[in-house]
């Protein structure tokens, strides 16, 4: 046979098997595992090694070669600072996409928003985000968060699915602090402590029906307390019966609760009540006030 065509079959050969190299090598240490997990959340902690993270991963059928991934995470930059989080794998992925990702900190878990409206408590609190976060433990939660009632910030917050009662007690407790800081030095003027006056915030927030009676209601309920009079609010029903403030918050106030709470409006009245279209009707007496309940109430 003519020597040119065994060249010529060579280097047909040679590309052939170059081919064959190349997608048996990427489908060895590049290619997703056949049983990766699709719609699985893989969550890598925080100070975990490179090392430690391939091996999670590769336990885990998100990737065939440890060896390929480290050596992305090394290309992206990051093999120090894998970052922290939860990572929600939708689809199959490459060795090189999963070190991206992971490099980036590309989770692909959307967030969650929830309201917790002011005034909630905390088993209000616990109802709520009970029914969003898969994580969420809600007697774990009621434990915790006992203490700090009146603390737990309401606001709208933005968790992922797979966040616990820890997250939420900590974001909501930081909300707090962040509110309240600016306005501390004002609660110490008023020569009360900062739990008393979230207590009062919290009653307030109950009592209230918007911001243009807050500081009035403030005014009345510090008064009551001032001439020894039981403060006999409806949202505390043991204010009937002893005087003073309740021994903790009955729920969490917002901002203007809290600042109606410091800064109460004086006024010559001792009574309130809302009517049925949650008009606020005062009084002087309990006299008049009876008049308003016969009046706006019956």
């Amino acid at each position: 046979m003519d020597i040119n065509f065994f060249r010529a079959n060579k280097a047909f050969f040679q590309t052939i098997g170059a081919i064959f190299f190349v997608v048996l090598f990427y489908f060895f240490f590049f290619n997703a595992p056949a049983d990766f997990p699709v719609g699985t959340i893989v969550k890598i902690e925080g100070g975990l090694s490179l090392r430690s993270t391939s091996l999670k991963l590769k336990e885990a059928h998100i990737i065939r070669s440890r060896l390929a991934f480290e050596a992305f995470v090394i290309l992206f930059g990051r093999e120090k600072h894998v970052i922290e989080a939860d990572y929600y794998f939708e689809n199959k992925l490459p060795v090189f996409e999963i070190a991206r990702r992971i490099s980036s900190g590309e989770h692909h878990i959307a967030p969650i928003a929830v309201t917790i409206p002011e005034g909630f408590n905390v088993t209000q609190i616990a109802d709520a985000f009970a029914s969003k976060l898969v994580n969420f433990n809600k007697n774990k939660f009621l434990l915790e968060a006992k203490s700090l009632e009146g603390y737990l910030f309401p606001d709208t917050y933005f968790f992922l699915a797979t966040d616990s009662e820890k997250e939420v007690i900590k974001s909501m407790s930081d909300n707090f602090e962040k509110k309240i800081a600016p306005i501390r030095h004002f609660i110490v003027s008023t020569h009360k402590t900062e739990k008393q006056i979230i207590i009062m915030a919290s009653i307030i927030e109950g009592e209230a029906k918007g911001d243009t009676d807050r500081k009035v209601i403030s005014g009345i309920l510090w008064k009551r307390i001032s001439i020894n009079m039981p403060l006999q609010v409806d949202v505390a029903p043991e204010t009937y019966k002893t005087k003073g403030l309740p021994k903790s918050p009955i729920g969490n106030p917002g901002l203007e609760s809290i600042k109606a709470s410091i800064d109460p409006k004086s006024s010559p009245y001792l009574y309130y009540l809302h009517d049925k279209d949650g008009n606020i009707h005062y009084a002087k007496t309990f006299a008049e006030h009876l008049r308003n309940i016969s009046k706006y109430l019956k």
